[in-house]
């Protein structure tokens, strides 16, 4: 059999299995920019972040990956029209490159990492930045569609819909729940062990909260950027798995 070597690296992968792995990654893509959840660069980065996944992670990651982007996008066409009248729509376009990276980044980093260290804990951390990546569009998303009044999480003071670090009651549940739904869903899928989900799904929802207390102080203060929030709340989900599990 013939095998693709990554970088002079101790490990070998199958290339048949990459190619295969890559042409899912170009079609995971393309779905991703018919829908208009993606821009081009956003397809490209996307297709990036499901290889990598698919080479940490298999099938299972794969899977994890398109529900994530499932409900993503999914919620942010609920309520549409309402979020278009109060100026807190996403694009039409959707997601950049950027954005995707942001998001997703950490996760794929954890995928490429366990391939090589064989730690298991890296896949737990990979989902717990995917868990936080859903719950975190969701919980938005939902909260600006049906949610209350939006407060602040510093201080609970009412604010408009979509100001950075504001929270509702409906999109705070929508956000734990689809956390959870990524985190059964890799626990289905063999990657990491059953017992292991609390863990995942707990790291995702703390991420989520972080990313609302990072918008409500160094956001609203323009002294982080929202990919930069993204960027840092995964990052602190994928360490939650690495200190406890």
């Amino acid at each position: 059999m013939t095998y693709h070597s990554f970088g002079g690296a101790w490990f070998s992968f199958p290339a048949g299995k990459l190619w295969a792995f890559a042409g899912l990654s170009l079609l995971f893509a393309a779905l991703g920019r018919i829908v208009r959840g993606v821009t081009t660069s956003g397809a490209l980065a996307g297709a990036v972040i499901c290889l990598a996944l698919l080479v940490g992670a298999g099938l299972g990651g794969f899977v994890t990956l398109l529900t994530v982007f499932l409900l993503t996008w999914g919620t942010t066409r609920i309520g549409y029209a309402r979020k278009q009248s109060l100026g807190t729509a996403e694009a039409n376009a959707g997601r950049d490159a950027s954005q995707v990276f942001a998001n997703l980044g950490v996760a794929a980093l954890c995928a490429m990492l366990h391939v090589t260290l064989r730690d298991q804990r890296l896949l737990i951390a990979m989902g717990a930045v995917l868990s936080e990546a859903a719950a975190d569009t969701v919980s938005s998303e939902i909260g600006q569609a049906v949610g209350n009044v939006p407060r602040l999480i510093t201080n609970w003071e009412q604010v408009a819909p979509g100001s950075d670090g504001a929270i509702t009651l409906v999109g705070t549940i929508a956000g734990f729940a689809s956390a959870s739904v990524v985190g059964l869903t890799c626990a289905f899928f063999g990657i990491f062990a059953w017992h292991d989900l609390p863990i995942c799904v707990g790291a995702g929802v703390v991420g989520t909260l972080v990313d609302s207390l990072l918008g409500a102080t160094l956001e609203r203060r323009q002294i982080l950027g929202n990919n930069g929030v993204n960027f840092v709340s995964t990052a602190v989900a994928s360490l939650m798995p690495l200190l406890l599990s």
